[in-house]
């Protein structure tokens, strides 16, 4: 019983991998150089994300701060004032959630950059945002999109062979880490750097 259930995870961890990589050949190679271009101009760096997409996005905070860029997360006690030319990179799969889309207009009502990572473009933060990396297409319907985080947060109507918006958070994450290889490219940024700057006092 317990070989069965090992395959079962097999397959699901096959069928995620083959859908991620899917994912990364349909990406947009302008919108990818956008994306960076963005990164590599802003004079600090902000990010925020709900739920397991906020955990994405603490992680994409923290190797920015290691490549050396000045990286913040947004709620943060010791989080500082934006100003203008700064950048938020938002992580949002229906680019509808509530709370993170009232961040974003006043990201943008400050004169901030708005960096969107999504697998709706055509949505309330998509069409403000300064530079969009939609790196998934394939989501399940939710009929209020305005409310698809607290629906599958907290209700679990969102159904699919990755439960809860997975395939999304983990496709974020690979594309988050692969946008911080790439900056290491760019920068002639070696590991010895980012291992300079690791939390020390853990």
């Amino acid at each position: 019983m317990n070989e069965c259930y090992a395959g079962n995870v097999q397959d699901m961890m096959k069928l995620m991998a083959a859908t991620i990589s899917s994912t990364a050949d349909s990406l947009s190679n302008e919108g990818v150089g956008q994306f960076i271009d963005e990164l590599l101009g802003a004079k600090r760096i902000y990010v925020m994300g709900a739920g397991r997409s906020g955990l994405v996005a603490k992680a994409f905070a923290m190797r920015l701060m290691h490549l050396g860029m000045h990286s913040y997360v947004v709620g943060e006690t010791i989080t500082p004032a934006m100003k203008e030319g700064d950048t938020i990179v938002a992580y949002s799969g229906s680019g509808e959630t509530k709370s993170i889309a009232e961040l974003c207009e006043t990201a943008k009502s400050i004169g901030g950059r708005l960096c969107l990572v999504t697998s709706n473009k055509d949505s309330r933060i998509g069409r403000i945002a300064d530079c969009v990396a939609v790196i998934e297409s394939h989501r399940d319907n939710v009929k209020d999109e305005s409310a698809e985080y607290e629906v599958r947060q907290m209700r679990g109507e969102h159904r699919s062979f990755a439960p809860l918006g997975t395939i999304f958070e983990t496709t974020a994450m690979v594309f988050s880490d692969a946008i911080v290889s790439s900056i290491m490219e760019i920068t002639q940024c070696e590991e010895k750097d980012l291992k300079g700057r690791h939390a020390n006092i853990e």
